[in-house]
């Protein structure tokens, strides 16, 4: 039996040991043919070719248990869901928010209860941006999360995920997220990726926002996942008219990562603005790839990427605003900067804009430097250690990002975040 063959079978097992709908597995089973078909995405100065990033094993249902320890590390209550793997640990949402007809359910969930909105969305935002990597995906897909806004509701207190892959065993962490906010509406979502366990693992996190019209989503990430795991992280946004989506994304990666972050803004008037702070370790690799294409007449995307680089490893940044004809009157800036702290680092920052009309504005900065060895003389001047002092450095070349995320609760969050993975990465010299 070829590998192809054994894999789609594994499929339709999966399909009928978790008592999914066939026309779901039939779009597995489609997906898996046409990813024999496509090449693999091509993203500029990053070079993951040869890593184990394709998702190629057999997939399996698993039931994940969720160790006290990290079940122990969360302390939310309220409006919070937690999976570990493929297993559901703890899913709360407030009655108030249910009455009012907001759904946030596990991916098996909804494909039972509210199949409607994975026929209608489920690789929609992507679909004419398909390759390899998406439809292997789509193919494998075990767990996953669906939140549904209604039209004009206001979700006041933010909703919280915790994604944690289960390195324990050797099957690949995929999963979904869609986010679909109706008509007017407005919602706060903090997503954290974590790893449990030490297994050499891929991971292919796919998210899918829908802003419709007049609608608001503040989208935060704290992605932490392990040394050991390959990951390929794909973000993406579709506003219609008017819409806006804040996005705020920690890169706290240990392990190799692509990350491929792209907003379409598809109606007059929408607004995203994308907001990215990286910081590689050890001998890690992550390239971060953030796209804003404007098609909206007076739309605006805004893109700012600072990240930090210690020991042997490399950060990428490539910044592309792209302006369709067509949309006059619409903006398109970025800045991206990495700081180097050890000689043997790599850095790249790459601005890209494409313009293809006129009466818009558009503009890029992009840099790569080393640290200040004046700033540093100066603080171990004042009595701090040299450790201690490049900290400092480092917050104030990442303030600007951080202070400008929306949500006060993910500064504090990443912020902590910063000064753990820094700390880390300096014992590693």
């Amino acid at each position: 039996m070829s590998a192809l063959t054994t894999q789609a079978q594994a499929l339709v097992d999966f399909g009928k040991q978790t008592n999914e709908p066939s026309w779901f597995t039939q779009k597995r089973t489609q997906a898996l043919e046409k990813a024999q078909e496509l090449e693999m995405p091509r993203f500029e100065k990053i070079k993951y070719k040869r890593w184990p990033i394709e998702v190629t094993k057999p997939v399996q249902v698993i039931q994940n248990k969720l160790p006290e320890a990290k079940a122990a590390e969360i302390t939310i209550n309220n409006n919070v869901v937690v999976e570990f793997g493929q297993t559901t640990a703890k899913l709360e949402l407030d009655p108030e928010l249910k009455a009012q007809g907001v759904i946030v359910c596990d991916w098996q969930t909804a494909l039972k209860e509210h199949p409607e909105f994975i026929e209608e969305y489920f690789m929609e935002a992507i679909k004419d941006d398909e390759n390899r990597l998406n439809m292997q995906h789509a193919a494998n897909v075990t767990s996953g999360l669906l939140i549904y806004v209604p039209k004009n509701v206001v979700v006041e207190e933010p909703l919280t995920s915790y994604f944690i892959q289960d390195a324990t065993t050797k099957q690949d962490f995929v999963h979904h997220v869609l986010l679909i906010a109706d008509v007017n509406s407005e919602v706060s979502y903090l997503e954290n990726l974590q790893t449990c366990g030490e297994q050499k693992t891929t991971a292919s996190v796919i998210v899918e926002v829908f802003a419709k019209a007049g609608s608001h989503v503040k989208f935060a990430s704290v992605d932490r996942l392990g040394k050991n795991t390959t990951a390929y992280l794909n973000r993406r946004g579709h506003l219609e008219q008017d819409a806006k989506i804040d996005w705020s994304m920690g890169m706290m990666n240990d392990g190799n990562i692509v990350g491929d972050f792209d907003s379409d803004l598809i109606g007059d008037g929408s607004h995203a603005e994308t907001k990215v702070v990286a910081i590689s370790t050890g001998k890690q690799v992550q390239g971060i790839d953030t796209r804003v294409t404007n098609y909206g007449k007076h739309s605006i995307g805004h893109i700012l990427q600072h990240g930090v680089i210690l020991s042997r490893s490399s950060l990428v940044f490539n910044g592309i605003g792209h302006i369709i004809h067509g949309a006059k009157g619409a903006d398109a800036q970025q800045e991206s900067r990495v700081l180097m702290l050890s000689t043997k680092a790599r850095g790249d920052a790459n601005p890209i804009l494409l313009i293809d009309d006129n009466a818009v504005t558009a503009g890029h900065a992009a840099s790569v430097g080393r640290v200040d060895q004046d700033q540093l003389y100066y603080l171990m001047s004042r009595g701090l250690s040299k450790e201690i002092a490049e900290r400092l450095v480092i917050r104030g070349f990442l303030g600007p990002v951080l202070t400008a995320i929306p949500s006060r609760k993910v500064q504090t969050e990443l912020s902590d975040m910063i000064e753990r993975k820094l700390i880390d990465g300096q014992d590693e010299k």
